[in-house]
């Protein structure tokens, strides 16, 4: 008989360590596991139920994130951004915010509303003009709007002065920054072709389609300066107007306080909560326990609440909404279909806009009986042509279908934005929406000079004069560069053929607003790219009445969107609760899902987007606008 062959001392070591690798695999998996289901089991037998909202309680409004015209990450991954303190998928839906301030106005449950914006991200002016007039209202229906923070940005600025009083830590390093708007960028000409050798060939129509110029410069056109300039006055002049109207300040006034920033400053001794209660910006200067006390004595007190004072936070306060509404309406319908993000082809979840998920989106609203009329809700920059072309077919069939199409600008609606925009029977846009950019682009690189630094070549056969000329590892043949240009020049009068047909103007007078170049909402009014200067409820409005729908109880506005599955939607609200936050912060659980979550999503890059893989590369023709500020 054989015997067994003993293992020599390097293979028992391996397979000890083996053994006890696979063991610590499994005990972690285990484990994690066991914590994940004690945490859903504790979300299902400790929820409990909404306790019921009490009389004199006070709204806190302390949104975390930006804001959001739909949520780009499900509620899981929401609740434990908020739970790991991630600035990732951490969102405030504007419609939700609008929503409660509207409530609150009217409710007689809730005695005052208390704005704390520290958490409050950078978001576009529109939105926060919207939920400006939103506190606004809840002023002059005479309760109580009181803002504090540790600091002010000018975008939070903007809300907090539509309270009746605004403090400041005393502490504060950031004060309060209205600083002006600006917009810069990385040029990478000079990396690109003189360090790496990589040739960006660009390919456009419109001096000032200026997306892709950091390519190929090494600074800003004096045409980009000069539209981006104009569009950005604008705004910045609109903001100062807003801001002084709600403090009483003169906008003149606080625009020369923004310029000379560092010599107030340096007066003050670098007191900048000082230097704010100097300029009137700010009511007091008060820790945040000084405004709790104070909230306390003119409320209720409530030893339970984390304030000391009897409150209701944003998130709760919906739910209690969302708890008094009817299950069943079966009135007429307003669709809104949100389009909010880049434009690319295929299907995109929310947050990105999809050539075929959008369209199949408009499709529904189209072929849903019960909807009589829809409002198309644009917060994009654009992205693919072709598309942004799928989505505009369905507003024009849809229109064909004998349904109002009414678009509702939001921060941004330009280039492809624009695009799906074009054909509404109406377009509404906030003054300082940023729209236009009505211009075509492509861009391709080639790498023949980079393989060169490095010792490689190419070299080969072709069977006809282009082929292969696509691969990016060979110089551009001036036919395909000619080439190239007639097809960006055939998207361009595309582009401008289409609006000029939808807004009943001639291609040239359409030409002479077009070129790439970049206009505010009130611009673009003055200019006949806009109809109206308005938000989402006028947008409604009007689909409403093209409809002949009645009085505005008459009919409901309903978001048509990809919902999330029920036990999505049950798992993410059960992480609502501060147990279950509490759980998701001790277990570590919350890290391991975000980290999968943020794994699974690949950031859109258009310009990666036109270079597929080698040998069946191709330009995208792209209507795309880098149109933001700091």
């Amino acid at each position: 008989m054989n015997e067994p062959r003993r293992r020599g001392p390097i293979a028992r070591i391996a397979i000890g360590l083996w053994d006890t690798v696979n063991f610590t695999r499994r005990l972690v998996f285990n484990l994690l596991f066991l914590a994940l289901l004690v945490l859903v089991l504790a979300m299902m037998f400790g929820g409990g139920k909404l306790a019921p909202l009490s009389e004199r309680s006070t709204l806190v409004i302390a949104p975390e994130g930006r804001l959001v015209e739909q949520f780009s990450c499900d509620a899981l991954s929401r609740n434990i951004a908020r739970a790991t303190n991630s600035n990732d998928c951490r969102e405030v839906r504007l419609r939700d915010l609008l929503r409660a301030l509207d409530a609150a106005r009217t409710d007689t449950r809730i005695e005052r509303v208390v704005l704390h914006l520290d958490d409050l991200q950078p978001s576009g002016f529109a939105s926060m003009r919207d939920v400006a007039a939103a506190i606004a209202k809840v002023k002059a229906a005479k309760k109580q709007v009181v803002a504090y923070g540790d600091n002010y940005s000018q975008g939070q600025y903007l809300l907090a002065a539509q309270a009746n009083e605004i403090y400041l830590d005393p502490m504060s390093q950031g004060g309060v920054m209205l600083e002006g708007l600006a917009s810069y960028r990385q040029y990478f000409r000079e990396a690109l072709q003189d360090k790496l050798g990589v040739d960006m060939h660009l390919f456009k129509v419109g001096e000032y389609k200026s997306a892709a110029e950091p390519y190929i410069l090494d600074a800003a056109s004096p045409e980009s300066k000069e539209a981006d300039l104009f569009w950005m006055n604008d705004l910045w002049q609109r903001m100062l107007a807003d801001a002084g109207k709600a403090r009483g300040i003169a906008p003149a006034a606080l625009a020369a306080q923004a310029d000379a920033l560092a010599e107030q400053v340096k007066a003050v001794n670098g007191d900048l909560a000082q230097l704010a209660l100097n300029q009137k910006l700010v009511d007091g200067l008060k820790t945040r326990e000084q405004v709790e006390d104070l909230l306390v004595e003119r409320g209720v007190a409530d030893d339970g609440a984390a304030g000391g004072f009897r409150q209701v936070a944003l998130d709760t306060y919906l739910q209690h909404l969302d708890g008094a509404l009817p299950q069943a309406d079966a009135r007429p319908q307003v669709a809104v279909v949100v389009a909010e993000g880049g434009i690319a082809g295929g299907e995109l979840p929310p947050g990105q806009v999809g050539g075929e998920s959008t369209a199949a989106l408009l499709r529904d609203a189209r072929d849903d009986d019960n909807v009589k009329a829809v409002v198309l809700r644009v917060n994009s920059p654009g992205g693919e042509v072709f598309a942004s072309e799928q989505i505009r077919r369905e507003v024009a069939a849809i229109k064909a279908a004998g349904k109002p199409v009414v678009v509702s600008m939001g921060d941004v609606a330009a280039s492809g934005g624009y695009w799906i925009s074009m054909n509404a029977d109406r377009i509404y846009a906030d003054p300082s929406t940023i729209t236009g950019s009505i211009g075509i682009f492509g861009l391709f690189p080639t790498i023949d000079r980079s393989l060169d630094k490095i010792g490689v070549h190419t070299d080969g056969v072709s069977t006809a004069k282009y082929a292969g000329a696509f691969d990016i590892t060979r110089p551009l043949d001036p036919g395909v560069a000619t080439t190239v240009q007639a097809v960006i020049e055939k998207g361009y009068r595309d582009f401008t053929g289409k609006v000029a047909q939808a807004r009943g103007r001639s291609v040239e007078q359409i030409d002479e607003v077009a070129r790439g170049r970049v206009w505010s909402g009130a611009q673009a009014k003055e200019r006949g790219l806009v109809d109206v200067l308005g938000g989402l409820d006028a947008a409604l409005a009007d689909a409403a009445a093209r409809a002949k729908l009645g009085k505005p109880d008459a009919w409901q506005a309903r978001y048509i969107e990809d919902s999330a599955t029920p036990l999505s939607q049950w798992f993410g609200g059960m992480l609502q609760s501060r147990a279950g936050l509490s759980l998701l912060q001790a277990s570590g659980i919350g890290e391991l899902v975000l980290a999968r979550q943020l794994q699974a999503q690949a950031p859109l890059r258009f310009i990666e987007n036109a270079l597929r893989n080698r040998g069946n590369v191709r330009v995208t023709p792209l209507a795309y606008c880098f149109c933001t500020v700091q």
